[in-house]
C-alpha cells in the first residue's frame, strides 16, 4: 500500500466523507495528519514534542524498549498554503456491496475550491 497522510473533514465532503478519516497520497505522504476546516481551510497538525519517552530496558533480541507518557505540551497546528488537487478516500469502507469511494479536493490558496 505504501506511505500516505491522513486528512480529517469537519467539511461536508458529503456521505463517506463528513467527519470521516480519509487518507490521501496527493500530499506529503508522510504519514503526516492533516485537518480541514469547516470554512474548508487546510491545516497540518503537529503531535511532535507531546510525549516523553522513558527507557525501559532491552527485548529479548536486545532492542531497547520505550514507554512513551503524555507530558502536558500541545501538538501544533498550522494553515497548508497550497495549490493543488488531490484525491482522498475513506480510512475503513464497510460496504462491501459498493465500489470504493474517492473524490477529488482541490485546493487554492489552502482553501476548498468548490
Amino acid at each position: 500500500m505504501g506511505m500516505f497522510d491522513t486528512v480529517r473533514s469537519s467539511y461536508n465532503l458529503g456521505p463517506g466523507f463528513y467527519n470521516n478519516n480519509l487518507q490521501t497520497k496527493g500530499l506529503e505522504c508522510i504519514m503526516a495528519d492533516y485537518w480541514i476546516s469547516p470554512a474548508g481551510e487546510l491545516f497540518q497538525i503537529d503531535y511532535s514534542g507531546t510525549q516523553d519517552w522513558e527507557l525501559t530496558g532491552e527485548t529479548k533480541l536486545g532492542f531497547a524498549k520505550y514507554k512513551n507518557t503524555p507530558n502536558g505540551n500541545h501538538g501544533k497546528v498550522r494553515p497548508v498554503i497550497i495549490d493543488k488537487t488531490i484525491e482522498v478516500y475513506p480510512e475503513k469502507w464497510d460496504a462491501y456491496y459498493t465500489a470504493y469511494p474517492r473524490i477529488t479536493l482541490t485546493f487554492i490558496e489552502g482553501i476548498l475550491f468548490k
